[in-house]
């Protein structure tokens, strides 16, 4: 499983050849500028929830690479309406192909498209391929559920949000580690706006005094599970 980092909580993972693209926030960042979004590749597009910073580049990646579109029924539903292809799931339901696998998870937020539709309960998911399982949490406060996640999966690696603000920030991260019983954290959600800037480092520190790792990736960067 090859993770690359897009910025914000854009992210590609590849597994075997078939590419899953992860909230596609890129020509809105200009953090992300170096990325050329018409190079990203994406058999599936799966979306945490509705915001703009998560689904800005939906429409022209999918229309591009033909995509299936993987998130809750009233996300999909926005998009089935405008001809592209989608597949609608619920919390705790699991989207399945040969490759991977997708279970629909609980996540605490607010979802909205960026023209006021509503855009149904946010969410997360567990991706499992080859005995190994990646939580991405989503934007999301701290939630008990987590707790019930390692009780259906052994957790390899998660991303979790750490900007604070809107979302966890990174002391509230360290205790969602716990309770999905995970060691090894990327972490996105942060430095993207003012009101989510952190101290990388201090965050770093936070981590490693539990002895649990943060990664926080360079824009563009992968990593190999």
């Amino acid at each position: 499983m090859k993770i690359t980092f897009y910025g914000h909580a854009c992210f590609g993972i590849e597994i075997n050849g078939t590419n899953i693209l992860i909230d596609p926030f890129i020509t809105g960042n200009p953090l992300a500028a170096h990325i050329k979004v018409d190079e990203v590749k994406a058999d599936y597009i799966l979306l945490t929830h509705a915001h703009q910073d998560h689904v800005l580049d939906v429409e022209h990646i999918a229309e591009r690479t033909e995509a299936t579109i993987i998130s809750n029924f009233e996300i999909v539903n926005y998009y089935t309406a405008k001809n592209l292809k989608g597949h609608g799931v619920n919390h705790g339901g699991t989207f399945k192909t040969d490759v991977f696998s997708a279970k629909y998870v609980n996540a605490i937020h607010t979802s909205s498209f960026a023209d006021g539709t509503y855009g149904g309960q946010p969410g997360g998911f567990v991706i499992e391929t080859e005995g190994k399982a990646l939580y991405v949490a989503g934007d999301t406060a701290l939630t008990m559920d987590m707790k019930l996640i390692p009780m259906h999966n052994k957790i390899t690696a998660s991303i979790l949000p750490i900007g604070d603000n809107f979302t966890m920030g990174i002391n509230d991260a360290m205790l969602a580690s716990e309770f999905v019983e995970c060691d090894k954290v990327i972490g996105c959600h942060y430095n993207t706006f003012p009101p989510i800037q952190i101290d990388t480092q201090a965050a770093k520190d936070i981590f490693k005094r539990d002895q649990k790792e943060l990664i926080l990736l360079e824009i563009g960067s992968s990593i190999e599970l």
